[in-house]
């Protein structure tokens, strides 16, 4: 069962029309809003990336620079993997990547040329050995671009992986003790890998990150939700209003009804 009878109501058309026009003005606002936000979002400042990585892909061991593939721009999916854990936290990479970020990879166009002619490169980077991602992506049949940073601290400084005894946590931008205050404290259980996109400018030779986002903002990169959004039973997740409208099905970020995209096939 989807619904739980909580419905919209039924209506003419005209009184649908004039809702609808009500609606339209908020829509307005918000993508106003939205390239107001865009701009200030290119007007943030660079930092210069001196840090010489390297990247097991395809053709071997890479830097940073041949990510980009020639082209200026180079948006990166920080692609979490999953582990078995030893006590002393020693990892081992099991064979899939993660449930959420095969969810948002499954949903990258498989022709990315939208972006190439716009002078923009994508790409997925993951702490697993290469092995693991080709064999996994071969499986999964996706076709964009995916390097292994196993080796390097690329996931680090980028604050895609997580460990107080390697440097000072930086979870979405808030410290150990910011998280204390606000009533979720750092603990040993959080290590690990997070989702997460940033954005890189090449200038010259020259490489320097412009931009990073995590949780929520990344979730209009699982774009089946900006169509579920239009959609009167929406995501039909439990947080959504109007409340009790659809039964939850568990799909959400981390949700326990995600499953690796092949996974639903069987």
């Amino acid at each position: 069962m989807t619904t739980t009878g909580d419905l919209p109501e039924v209506v003419s058309r005209e009184e649908w029309l004039a809702a609808r026009k009500e609606l339209l003005a908020e829509e307005k606002e918000l993508t106003r809003a939205r390239d107001r936000v865009n701009a200030h979002r290119r007007r943030l400042p660079m930092v210069r990336v001196d840090t010489a990585y390297a990247f097991e892909g395809p053709d071997g061991t890479v830097g940073l620079t041949d990510l980009f593939e020639g082209r200026p721009q180079l948006v990166v999916h920080h692609f979490m993997w999953t582990y078995d854990i030893d006590a002393d936290g020693t990892e081992h990479p099991r064979d899939d990547g993660c449930t959420s970020c095969s969810s948002a990879a499954d949903q990258i166009p498989a022709r990315l040329r939208q972006l190439r002619v716009r002078n923009t490169t994508l790409a997925a980077v993951s702490r697993a050995p290469y092995e693991k991602i080709a064999a996994f992506r071969d499986r999964m049949g996706w076709t964009f671009p995916w390097y292994s940073s196993a080796g390097s601290t690329f996931n680090q400084d980028f604050h895609a992986t997580l460990d107080d005894r390697v440097a000072p946590v930086l979870l979405n931008y808030r410290t150990a003790e910011e998280l204390a205050g606000t009533g979720t404290p750092w603990d040993a259980s959080m290590r690990g890998d997070y989702p997460g996109i940033s954005a890189f400018l090449r200038v010259g030779d020259e490489v320097f990150h412009t931009y990073s986002t995590f949780g929520r903002g990344i979730e209009e990169f699982h774009n089946s939700n900006n169509y579920l959004d239009l959609t009167a039973l929406g995501r039909q997740e439990a947080w959504e209003e109007p409340k009790g409208r659809a039964v939850p099905l568990g799909l959400h970020v981390g949700g326990p009804a995600l499953r690796i995209p092949d996974a639903y096939e069987t």
